[in-house]
Order: C-alpha cells, then structure tokens, then sequence
C-alpha cells in the first residue's frame, strides 16, 4: 500500500512538473519576461559547442564541468527542454530517495509520505528544475551517497562523492561528516552491513538522545584520532581518485580554461551584483580595487568556524549534520541565489521524523521568518534592479535580516531535533572508552 501511495505522488508530482514544462514554453514564446532560468541559456549554448567540437568554456559565463554540457547534448537533436526534463527527473530521484531512506530508518510509512510530500510539492523545488536549473541532479546523488553509506557500500559511496564534487564543488564540506561516520561505525550486521538506528517515537527517544549526545561529545577526540580507519582510507582514496581523473580528462581537453572557469573560480568568486550575501555591498563598492588575500580569508573564516563545529558536535546524526553544514555554508556565503536554497530543502525531509517541532506555532513561525525575511529582501531588490532606485543601503540592511533570520530558524531546529546517530552504536564500545579516559 505505501508503494501505491508512493506511486501516486511521484505520478501527480511528474504532471506538475510536466505542466510547468509545457507552460515555460509558452511563456518564453508570448512573454517578455522569460520562464527560463538565464543559467539555462548558457547550458544549452556550452552544449551546442560540444557537439560542434569546440570547448563549452567559449560561451561566457560557463563555468560548471563539461560532463553538465555532455548531459545536454540532445538539447542539440531532440529537444531544446532536455535538460529540464533531465531535472525535473532528478526531482523525481530526490523523492524516491528520502523515501528509502526514512523507511530503511523504520520511519513509519505515513510520517515517510509526508515528508516526501515537503520535496514533491515544494513550490520552490519543482519551479528550481522546470526552469533549467541543474542542482536537483546534485541532490539526487548526495542522497544516493548517503544510500550508500547505510548499506555499508564504502566503495560505490566514494565514486559517487568524487564525480559529484567535481561536477559541482559545494559538496566537498561533506568530506569529514562522510569520513567520520564510516570510521566510528561501531555495529555490523550478519551480512557486513552497518545497523541503522531505528526510528522511535519521540516521547521514547527523547531520553535515549540526551545520553547518546553527551556520549557523543564525551568520545569526540576517540572518535577523530580513530578517522584513519581501513575503509576511511579507502573512500578518501577512492573518491579523491575519481575527483582528479575526471578533472585531468578535462584538463587535457580543454586546458587552464576549464581549471579557472569550473574549479578555481568558485573559490575566488566576488560577484558585484546584489544577492542575499551580507558581503555583496562591501564587493559591489570595492570590486574595482580588488581584494587582498587577508579580505578573502576573512571572508572565509566564519564558515570554516560554523562547519567544524557542527561536525564535530553531529556528525554521528549524519543527515542532521549536513542539513545543518549546508544551512550555514549557504548562509555565510560571499554568493547566494535562490538556486542554493535546494541543496538544504532535499535535506530537510530527512530530519523532519525527529524533530519535536509542531507545525501549527513553532513550525509556521519558522516558515514565517524564512519567507518574510526573503519577501522583504526581494522587495528591495525589485526597486533597485526594475525600478533603478538607489537602494543597496537598504538591500544590504535586508541581507542581514535574511542572515538573522536564517540563523534564528536554525537554532529553533537545533532545539527541537531528537539527536538520532545513523548507525547504532554498541554500548559496550562507550564503556571502553570511559575506561580509557580513566
């Protein structure tokens, strides 16, 4: 019955999807302003310019792996929407994904819908891959990762983090809340396969957590010394292997292009152009001068803060950890855009089964703070960029309400979330531990 259901939602959820296609077309042919993601267009070019033979880093702007414009070479012959089917079946992917996962954790089968509903029927998520955005494909595979990594599969967990890092780099905060988990896992099943820590009601579990998180605190320097385990070694090996294969192919092909345009820029970029990022003000007025190394690490800094600290504190409740790793490096970000609020949504459903929030007061003051704080800034941003008033005093003012009230939300989740390790841990281990400390 519940693959039925699930059945059912994906169905509705491709019409949805499907409509929207067919409506972006119309739009983009009667309308001035276009249903298209502008990234889209440049896609869609880089693609053409790979069937032709020549390199994708010609059309300006590219600056993704080639294997995005391979993807997109039937745009050339088939169809020029594609590459927003290729999306929006990814969308699709994330769905069935979050499903197994929360069955897999024995969340119960109505809980599970639901939250597969808070992907499929997201506005934000569905309108992100119908307009020609290709996030959704890196989400489906961070969750096929972590799919991985549950059923104790080391090595095809480690290809797919290599190829997912080196299509789109965010990804790479995720290396030590992976190697962390797979070398403190303490439990194996008969067949070698790791046991997940099953999902309970939270009026039981509450208890359990509270111990296992000063449990968790009191072995965190065991559980760091103890990173260099044998299959630790061999995901770090194996994925790093696959990053820079992919990346030396296109090196030769297409040289110092593709390194600075699909590597290095994402590491220096200082974008002039108003977006949610507290720093884009301070870019926009000193863009012209440049900025010293000192500025850029800096910049940096809070991040580097922020990630350390959650994986130190959560990496055991992995899907936690990275909803919250990603939250926060979206957050301090030099660049926000819209599309990056997907790679924490295809995260959400993933903790929603333990977290204590009620919809009905915290849970609506949480989506009230998040929409209105973008709301606000959206408002600010359509004076300046339609109405040409000079506002970016006030925008800027709005990026740090945003900022605000994306850490308040995150803090209220933190609150409300029952601390539930992904693998079960052995009791006896701990004990060992103690006695060491002893």
């Amino acid at each position: 019955m519940g693959l039925v259901n699930l059945s059912r939602m994906l169905l509705f959820s491709a019409i949805i999807r499907l409509f929207l296609l067919i409506y972006g077309e119309w739009q983009d042919a009667h309308m001035e302003v276009r249903y298209t993601d502008v990234d889209y267009l440049v896609f869609s070019d880089a693609a053409a310019m790979v069937a032709a033979g020549r390199s994708p880093f010609e059309r300006s702007t590219y600056r993704y792996s080639p294997l995005l414009a391979f993807f997109l070479v039937p745009n050339c012959f088939l169809h020029r929407s594609w590459g927003k089917i290729l999306f929006s079946a990814s969308d699709l992917l994330v769905g069935l994904f979050v499903y197994s996962i929360l069955k897999q954790r024995g969340v119960p089968e109505k809980v599970s819908l639901w939250c597969v509903a808070a992907w499929l029927f997201n506005p934000f998520t569905f309108t992100i891959g119908t307009r020609g955005n290709c996030e959704p494909i890196v989400c489906a595979v961070v969750l096929w990762i972590i799919l991985c990594l549950m059923n104790g599969k080391v090595c095809q967990a480690a290809f797919w983090y290599g190829l997912i890092v080196h299509f789109r780099i965010y990804p790479i905060i995720y290396c030590l809340p992976f190697v962390l988990v797979i070398s403190n896992k303490k439990s194996v099943g008969p067949s070698e396969k790791p046991i997940l820590s099953q999902w309970v009601s939270t009026h039981k579990i509450l208890l359990e957590s509270s111990c296992s998180k000063v449990a968790s605190s009191y072995s965190i320097w065991f559980s760091v010394r103890a990173i260099f385990t044998k299959e630790a070694v061999l995901f770090g090996l194996l994925s790093g292997s696959v990053f820079f294969t992919f990346t030396a192919i296109f090196f030769h092909l297409y040289g110092w292009a593709f390194l600075n345009e699909a590597l290095l820029y994402h590491l220096t970029r200082t974008d002039p152009r108003h977006n949610f990022s507290i720093y884009f003000y301070y870019i926009y007025l000193h863009h012209q001068e440049g900025f010293s190394a000192l500025e850029k690490l800096v910049s940096f800094l809070p991040q580097l803060i922020v990630q350390f600290t959650v994986v130190l504190q959560f990496y055991e409740d992995l899907p936690f950890c990275l909803f919250l790793q990603t939250v926060a490096f979206v957050s301090f970000n030099k660049v926000i855009t819209a599309q990056y609020f997907v790679w924490f949504f295809c995260l959400l459903p993933l903790i929603l089964p333990w977290s204590r929030m009620r919809l009905k007061w915290t849970g609506f003051l949480c989506i009230s703070l998040w929409i209105g704080s973008q709301a606000h800034w959206l408002m600010w941003a359509y004076l300046l960029e339609f109405k040409g008033r000079n506002v970016f005093l006030q925008l800027w003012l709005a990026s740090i309400l945003f900022l605000a009230a994306n850490t308040s939300v995150l803090l209220i989740l933190m609150q409300h979330h029952v601390y539930a390790p992904l693998f079960q841990p052995l009791v006896h281990s701990r004990e060992e531990n103690s006695g060491k400390l002893e």
